[in-house]
């Protein structure tokens, strides 16, 4: 069987293209492509198979690879043909295929079941277009310039079948000697019409005068109008916030069931929670922070409802049981402590009433099974966590270093350990029944569901214990200073070995996100900007200040050099403390300093070698409180200039964020500031760019095409120029929130949304809307008349018509998704708004450790019973076109 590819594609001199073909699971064949004329590359391959999975790719004159495409080629040849000429276009990973295939769009689309086409020997052209029609009236049509296609005529038209999800073909005979022109259409069913032909110029194929050869025309998107595209909004509330009458003080899984009613109610089409995985490090309130799991695999204990357990509650529990549950769901938000103790107390005396029932268990048997990968260490991991009191490995007295051979025994009948390991295992059993049960309900009602992926993961980790190799254990991530925080984050997390990462071809990562997509049809990825790069920060600090960009080009001595700068690191890469810095510091207090501070004798100081970094000050002032100049001391170790690394035994040399506004700054020279400053600005904002770009490009498109989930990206903060370049190639939707604009603007204008964003008013992180509405009376004051258009002095307070006009904003524009927080929508409705303004916030960046605990103020039962305020949410919905 012959085939013949031709695909359109414009490079530079000494480039080329070829094509890499998928035979059957075998190791794939690169085949050279030959340039022809008017930018069209052409190869001649034998095949021998009816199917056939391929893609490009461009390289240089040395075979370097420069660009391959994202998503595969596929096609079918039917067998009363030999050869095929195939007429291609470039595949890119944006919208539309994005858009075609991800998991929001098979769910609500769950009736598809796929159509047959002949084939015949008389026919000259097969056409294959993907377009994903949302509107079950609706199916795709073409005509063209020819008498076989129609002459352009809507009487005429070639109706095509969807023999695939979103794969669109018909094989019609067009016999004209001619150059042909044709479009697509959309073909409305009942109306027998068609009612739309696609945006754009019009496409165009070849004649095909020989019988023996069949010609596919294969096309890879329709080209929408913006009307007729999925849009969708949702609400965003974090699982453990929902309320409902049977709760337990906490949200659960099976709350989701009547998120989803209220959902369906309003006409949402999507929900979007925060990260559900296992945080218990110490079953404290500080485990309450979602964002840093034990395991990446195992879900939250809290999240389980007892009531919805295989097996019930002792009897001589039941009662006690209802009373603590009364007591716990009164509280107007979380208390973590006694929830979590409460829980495993009642989940053990499940366990330890009905074990020899749950080991016969074939359901739970097969579950172990099918996670023993991951099961058995988290297993192990919680018995040796409760064991020795702490999630710190290092601390434990024994298998402080993971050996999967040593943890085996665990799961042993014989062992002491067994009973334990298999209630941790019987716990996460039950947490994916509930959630799978949930899931499931909310599909039914057409209803997507949107995870959350933490960039990091725990310094204390099943993974950090288990795999080690694939993290920067001497380094931790977080963020720079922004908005939230002038002293930018530390998350603690461990950094990413991404060169390991690599060598293994990303499993890591692809397993993670096939774990997420048994629940979940979107993912919202943390801090996407960790993809390009992470601020990284020596454990020997605290604050995110003194962290710096990895990776990075960095600046080395010999630029100091070339750039006049007079480099010495004691000045440069140390705090620098002279007589009126100790002063500005600590005023009165400088007698206390001088215990953590050497007097150099010179004019100048220097920490003692005790006290000479953050990490051994908070040590010691955990021991020895000293609140007077604890602060002091601790942001006086960040008055450096420059943050050293240590790359392949060179030193090089990082500018500390804000370089100029540090008090160290203020003694140099003119000349030095002026240099210095250059440097600075050329680090941040020029130098990284290219680095960066091929750094995500490295990575996202495996981790991406490992998932059918539509992703969207968290990208904001101090945003490179890169970010929103390989965004909108890898067809990765971008978070635009109104107050948090990425240009040099005041507020983000929701009618500038492009179709490959999500829009909201606030996050899990911000302020409410009714909280920044008094923070900053002047900023509120310039939003009220230039962005929501009114006149006259704002009020004090937002009330529910200015939260509506705000919320129908986000609404009417062509971004693909608006999700909003449970307490946006509240905040719409006088008798539904929180009476407690300040118990809504989810989470403040600035403050760390925070409790995580805001529980709506409704139960989700009477939140469904709201006809009016449901109705209109419905007619929003509706009328933006989002329904």
């Amino acid at each position: 069987m012959k085939l013949y590819f031709n695909v359109g594609y414009s490079v530079k001199g000494g480039e080329k293209l070829q094509i890499t073909i998928n035979e059957g699971g075998a190791v794939s064949k690169t085949h050279t492509m030959f340039y022809t004329e008017n930018d069209l590359w052409k190869c001649e391959v034998d095949y021998f198979s009816k199917s056939v999975s391929y893609q490009y790719q461009l390289v240089d004159e040395r075979g370097n690879l420069l660009r391959t495409e994202f998503v595969q080629h596929h096609l079918n040849f039917p067998h009363n043909y030999k050869e095929f000429i195939i007429f291609d276009e470039w595949n890119n990973k944006n919208f539309p295929e994005n858009y075609l295939n991800n998991k929001i769009f098979y769910n609500k689309l769950n009736q598809f079941s796929p159509e047959k086409i002949s084939v015949l020997k008389k026919h000259t052209h097969l056409f294959r277009i993907e377009a994903p029609i949302y509107n079950p009236d609706w199916k795709i049509v073409l005509f063209g310039s020819t008498a076989s296609l129609g002459n352009w005529d809507y009487d005429k038209v070639i109706h095509l079948s969807q023999t695939d999800f979103g794969i669109w073909e018909a094989s019609v005979e067009i016999p004209e000697n001619e150059y042909i022109q044709f479009k697509y259409c959309i073909y409305d069913i009942k109306e027998g019409r068609v009612i739309d032909v696609e945006t754009g110029e019009n496409r165009f194929t070849v004649p095909n005068l020989s019988r023996e050869i069949l010609q596919i025309v294969s096309n890879h998107y329709f080209k929408f109008k913006a009307y007729q595209m999925y849009h969708d909004a949702g609400v965003a509330v974090p699982v453990f916030s929902l309320r409902t009458e049977d709760g337990f003080g906490v949200g659960e899984f099976h709350d989701i069931k009547k998120l989803a009613d209220w959902t369906k109610e309003t006409h949402l089409g999507i929900i979007q929670i925060l990260p559900i995985n296992d945080t218990t490090a110490n079953y404290s309130w500080t485990d309450s922070y979602p964002y840093a799991a034990v395991s990446v695999y195992a879900l939250h204990p809290q999240y389980i409802s007892l009531e919805n357990l295989d097996f019930e509650l002792p009897k001589d529990l039941v009662e006690e049981y209802k009373a603590e549950k009364e007591s716990l769901n009164s509280l107007e938000l979380i208390d973590y402590e006694k929830m979590i103790s409460a829980k495993w107390k009642y989940l053990k005396a499940v366990f330890n009433e009905d074990k020899e029932k749950i080991y016969k268990d074939k359901g739970f048997k097969k579950f172990i099974k099918d996670n023993e990968s991951w099961l058995l260490p988290y297993s192990a991991f919680c018995v040796l966590r409760d064991k020795y009191k702490t999630p710190n490995f290092n601390e434990w007295k024994t298998h402080k270093k993971y050996i999967a051979g040593k943890i085996t025994p665990f799961f042993s009948p014989k062992s002491k350990d067994y009973d334990t390991s298999m209630l941790h295992a019987w716990v996460q059993y039950q947490l994916h029944k509930q959630l799978k049960d949930a899931i499931d309900y909310t599909h039914s009602l057409g209803i997507s569901v949107k995870g959350d992926l933490p960039i990091g993961i725990y310094r204390y980790s099943v993974e950090a214990w288990t795999e080690p190799e694939l993290f920067g254990m001497d380094f931790q991530a977080g963020a720079p200073p922004d908005q939230f925080t002038a002293l930018g984050q530390n998350w603690e997390f461990p950094t990413y070995n991404w060169e390991a990462m690599k060598a293994d071809d990303y499993t890591w990562w692809k397993n993670r996100f096939k774990a997420l997509e048994q629940y979940f049809d979107a993912m919202r990825i943390d801090h996407i900007l960790g993809f390009f790069r992470i601020w990284r920060m020596p454990v020997s600090a605290t604050q995110g200040i003194l962290g710096y960009f990895y990776p990075a080009v960095p600046v080395t001595t010999e630029e100091f050099k070339a750039r006049g700068i007079p480099f010495s690191f004691d000045r440069y890469c140390k705090p620098f403390i002279n007589n009126q810095i100790l002063w500005d510091y600590f005023g009165e207090n400088s007698s206390k300093a001088l215990e953590f501070i050497n007097n150099n004798h010179d004019g100048t100081y220097s920490f003692k070698e005790e006290f000479d970094t953050q990490r051994k000050l908070t040590d010691f002032f955990k021991k020895n409180p000293q609140d007077v100049i604890e602060d002091q001391l601790i942001a006086l170790c960040a008055n450096v200039l420059f943050l050293e690394e240590e790359r392949d035994g060179q030193k090089v040399y990082h500018p500390r964020f804000n370089v100029y506004g540090t008090d160290s700054y203020k003694y140099l020279t003119d000349g030095e500031k002026q240099s210095i400053y250059d440097l600075y600005h050329d680090y941040f904002f020029r130098r990284q760019d290219h680095l960066w770009y091929e750094k995500a490009m490295e990575k996202l498109p495996m981790i991406l095409n490992a998932t059918k989930m539509l992703i969207c990206g968290e990208d904001l903060g101090l945003v490179p120029a890169c970010v929103p370049v390989v965004m909108d190639e890898l067809g990765i939707i971008a978070l635009k929130i109104q107050r948090m604009p990425s240009e040099n603007i005041p507020f983000y204008n929701p009618q500038h949304a492009n179709y490959l964003n999500v829009v909201t008013a606030s996050s899990h992180d911000s302020s409410t809307l009714r909280q920044w509405w008094k923070e900053d009376p002047a900023l509120v004051q310039k939003y009220f008349n230039q962005q929501l258009i009114q006149y006259g002095k704002a009020p004090e307070e937002l009330n529910a018509y200015l939260a509506e006009i705000i919320m129908k904003q986000h609404l009417y524009n062509d971004a693909i998704l608006a999700i909003f927080p449970i307490q946006e929508f509240l905040a719409t409705d006088p008798e539904l708004t929180h009476p407690k303004m300040d118990n809504e916030r989810i989470n403040n960046p600035a403050v760390f450790p925070h409790y995580w605990r805001y529980r709506m103020h409704l139960n989700l039962e009477d939140l469904k019973q709201k006809k009016s305020f449901n109705e209109k949410i419905a007619n929003w919905v509706q009328d933006s076109g989002r329904s």
